[in-house]
């Protein structure tokens, strides 16, 4: 992995991952929308409530994913001090907190017709926002420290403690009684309790939200290495004129 953490190797790689994955993302969302909204069956006790799912579940995912990845960034930007680790973190956060944000207006509007009401303070429901809250603590955090010039170690620090809050997430439906219904997919076991009609274009939809995921990562990292060569190339200018 250390490898990686060239920013010239990285940037080989990403122009031909980025494209690549995009068009993946696309290509499979668009996919697994059209067959969920459309011709998945209704559930037998949600009815056509149930199709927000194709969106709630995904965002969902990948916003605890996102947040794991974060931490994982961070991590390494503490202790091995990787150059891409805090462009890595700092890429995934804002894209981490807008899936958060689809998961929690999604969820929203499928609780109305499931509990009756737009929002509860479910355990599932707090503790993901919770991480919401977490994101935009990270992205102010670390804002407010490359203005001071320092090299965010707070805003890594707090990503680290946040990651406390993912197996809460996970785990809540099963430490309370909550109204949010238990996991109807397991990707450790690979066992389901949905119909085939149903489990299909969600995976597709979860794939494609993935590599969306992915392809807005590494177009922001592709974007910040060349704002980075932008203000050396500024600063090596004034110094030769100076």
């Amino acid at each position: 992995m250390h490898r990686f953490a060239n920013p010239a190797r990285f940037l080989r790689i990403a122009r031909w991952a980025t494209p690549l994955t995009l068009a993946l993302g696309l290509v499979l969302t668009t996919a697994g929308l059209v067959i969920g909204l459309f011709f998945s069956p209704p559930d037998y006790q949600q009815g056509e409530s149930v199709r927000i799912m194709y969106v709630h579940v995904p965002a969902a995912w990948l916003a605890s994913g996102g947040y794991l990845g974060l931490a994982i960034a961070s991590a390494a930007a503490l202790i091995w001090r990787h150059p891409l680790a805090t462009i890595a973190a700092r890429a995934i956060a804002p894209v981490g907190a807008a899936f958060a944000a689809i998961c929690l207006m999604s969820g929203s509007l499928w609780g109305k017709p499931t509990w009756g009401t737009y929002w509860v303070w479910d355990a599932r429901l707090t503790s993901m926002l919770v991480l919401l809250f977490l994101y935009l603590g990270y992205l102010a955090l670390s804002a407010a420290e490359g203005e001071r010039g320092n090299d965010r170690k707070g805003a890594a620090i707090l990503a680290l403690i946040g990651a406390v809050n993912l197996p809460i997430i996970k785990y809540s439906v099963e430490w309370w009684n909550t109204l949010h219904q238990g996991a109807s997919v397991s990707i450790l076991s690979g066992k389901s309790a949905m119909a085939p009609e149903m489990l299909a274009p969600l995976l597709i939809s979860v794939a494609g939200f993935s590599f969306l995921f992915s392809a807005i990562v590494l177009m922001r990292m592709r974007a910040m290495l060349a704002e980075q060569r932008v203000e050396a190339r500024s600063r090596r200018l004034a110094e030769a004129v100076a």
